[in-house]
């Protein structure tokens, strides 16, 4: 049975000085077979919402993927209603145990939802999460804040303490999905698909700004890593640690582990089996992300 998901993000790929993984995760949904997006929420987070959500509007037009529902989500963490978050609710509702769900953004959107409804976590079917820190993500002697679970501590604890059958891939475990700029160009460049033309093309930017900002000749491929646990996670090694969400520590994102607090949740944080199998499954679903329209 196909993976029915809903993808709530926000996706800056193409934004200039943006990060470009939520797109990148979108077009590799988009090439898999085993997968219906069934609906994109956007969120603030790398940019704030208007730029986030007309920038998600075009990326669909130039996919040719305008079949996909596009709903605005909320602007910020003090305002929690939305047609994102009625969305989530109205299409959990009609389809119990059969969405999940990938956040690779704020949690703002899932936040009002669950106050619309506090059951619906408990009718979605799989709930994977790209955000938070184990420990401090340094990168070349620069420390990369994090901008995920941060952005709206309470919609993070909330979502935490009250989802359901929740995978967290952290900043930490995605630094093995490291994209290095020569390997990335030659895979791109050796395959005559319009997908690879519109990635190398949209991502071009990333570079420089990775060069400019941390001295790094590649990227970080975030989100991509959360999208292809959820749909094949045969690549990846599960690690179930206690975890007690912590208003405070959310604030810069930090998960505390080896919570042994009577309260504290049992949370997945997968990592990246194969290496080499990870880019392979994900630079296939980049080549035919084209070919499978609306």
């Amino acid at each position: 049975m196909p993976e029915k998901i809903i993808f709530d993000c926000d996706n800056t790929m193409g934004v200039d000085g943006c990060d470009v993984d939520d797109g990148l995760a979108l077009l590799y949904l988009s090439g898999k077979e085993t997968v219906e997006i069934w609906g994109i929420t956007t969120t603030y987070g790398n940019s704030d919402l208007e730029t986030v959500h007309a920038n998600t509007a075009t990326m669909l037009k130039e996919m040719g993927r305008t079949d996909i529902p596009l709903l605005k989500g909320c602007p910020h963490k003090d305002t929690l209603q939305s047609e994102a978050a009625e969305f989530l609710v109205e299409t959990i509702n009609r389809h119990p145990g059969d969405i999940s769900i990938l956040g690779t953004g704020s949690l703002t959107n899932l936040y009002g939802a669950y106050l619309m409804d506090q059951s619906i976590f408990h009718k979605v079917k799989r709930m994977v999460l790209m955000g938070g820190i184990t420990q401090p993500l340094v990168i070349n002697g620069k420390v990369l804040n994090e901008m995920n679970f941060s952005c709206d501590p309470a919609a993070t604890q909330c979502v935490l303490q009250n989802g359901e059958n929740v995978a967290v891939i952290t900043g930490n475990n995605c630094l093995a999905a490291y994209f290095g700029h020569r390997e990335f160009c030659q895979r791109l460049l050796n395959h005559n698909g319009p997908a690879a033309q519109y990635i190398n093309r949209k991502c071009r930017h990333w570079f420089n700004h990775m060069m400019a900002a941390f001295h790094l000749d590649g990227f970080y491929n975030w989100d991509v890593v959360a999208a292809a646990y959820l749909v094949n996670s045969g690549l990846f090694r599960n690690h179930y640690r206690r975890i007690l969400p912590d208003h405070i520590g959310l604030e810069r994102g930090l998960l505390c582990l080896n919570a042994q607090e009577k309260n504290s949740l049992l949370i997945n944080f997968p990592d990246i089996g194969d290496l080499n199998d990870f880019k392979e499954d994900v630079y296939q679903a980049w080549f035919t992300a084209f070919l499978r329209t609306g």
